[in-house]
């Protein structure tokens, strides 16, 4: 199952121009998502509820050429038009006189949202969908109105919540990513760190970087850092160096029951860091590309249906996704507020 009435990162922004419109499967539901001439962003059920082709596979008219006043999607089969509220403006081969109120005829249309260059997509369900958002995604700490300066997306063949649980598992760096610039087995050690719950989920509340976080370094001073993970799969991790800030954004966003996309973004104020793109785009490949491998390898175990354990104190974190989840299901179910069951806490465990 996956969790509804919440917010999923999508698209990076700067990829979808003026005119364009892309199709992207977001839960197992076919979304056609575009950005008319002015800037704005929609998106629509990509299925035309006359014959069923994507409409992402027509075109998109600004409002001068629909000749319906406004911007429209027209499905590529029989011309009908569908403005970016998903409300039908035209039926082509309709004849004065035929009984047809086209003004009723819609297409689902899902909220979005732009920010910090991150187009986020609000999957409610299907008998609340025409409710406004309860909330609002994720903006970046510090960095007002700034898109990424750097991305990178990998495919996981695998369920959201192995995804979101290899995501915020603390112990398996040392065997996962070994490497000369990051960590090794022999870099293990013993860590205590410091809970507190945050919006829609929990952090790790601001300390120095451990001693075998070699990465840190580069950035200069005496670098410290937060990171917090919110529902439903949303990692931001806080670097701050001095007056120098890097902001790292992981979205886990489920396509499917069996495909996750993972995308990786990260700010910065340092122009230096700009300089080096090229290798800070290898680290992040060579990491993500591990974790996806050894996912891969782990299905071979899943397929088994093995019954599976979470230990003290490492895999906190992964029970608390599971709680989480099931309070932010019961609250929209049971119609209430959504109530964090994390409590503060100290936890410690070797890596």
């Amino acid at each position: 199952m996956f969790l509804r009435d919440i917010w999923y990162f999508a698209l990076p922004g700067e990829t979808l121009k003026r005119g364009a419109m892309v199709h992207k499967v977001l839960l197992g539901e076919p979304l056609v998502i575009g950005r008319d001439e002015a800037g704005e962003v929609f998106a629509l059920r990509d299925i035309c509820p006359h014959r069923g082709v994507p409409l992402s596979a027509g075109v998109l008219l600004d409002a001068k050429s629909s000749g319906c006043g406004a911007a429209t999607v027209e499905c590529p089969y029989h011309g009908w038009k569908f403005r970016t509220d998903g409300h039908c403006a035209e039926i082509p081969s309709l004849v004065p006189g035929q009984d047809v109120e086209v003004s009723r005829i819609r297409v689902r249309r899902y909220p979005v949202r732009e920010v910090n260059g991150n187009l986020w997509v609000y999957m409610a369900d299907e008998k609340r969908a025409d409710l406004a958002p309860t909330h609002e995604p994720p903006a970046m700490p510090g960095f007002d109105g700034r898109t990424a300066n750097i991305r990178e997306t990998m495919i996981f063949s695998c369920h959201v919540d192995h995804a979101v649980i290899g995501l915020m598992d603390p112990a398996h760096g040392p065997f996962v990513h070994r490497a000369w610039w990051w960590r090794t087995r022999k870099s293990i050690h013993e860590k205590s760190k410091a809970f507190a719950p945050s919006e829609l989920g929990f952090a790790m509340v601001e300390h120095k970087p451990s001693s075998n976080s070699a990465a840190y370094k580069i950035l200069g001073g005496a670098p410290t850092t937060e990171i917090s993970f919110r529902l439903p799969g949303i990692r931001i991790e806080q670097i701050k160096a001095g007056r120098n800030r890097l902001v790292g954004l992981t979205s886990v966003t489920p396509i499917d029951e069996t495909t996750t996309e993972i995308t990786q973004s990260f700010y910065w104020t340092m122009p230096f860091l700009s300089a080096i793109k090229p290798i800070a785009r290898h680290f992040m490949r060579a990491f993500l590309a591990q974790d996806r491998d050894m996912v891969d390898l782990q299905q071979q175990g899943l397929r088994f249906d093995p019954r599976l354990m979470l230990i003290n104190d490492a895999d906190v974190q992964a029970k608390w996704y599971q709680r989480l989840k099931s309070e932010w299901q019961d609250a929209i179910e049971q119609g209430r507020p959504f109530a964090n069951p994390v409590k503060p806490a100290t936890l410690r465990w070797r890596s």
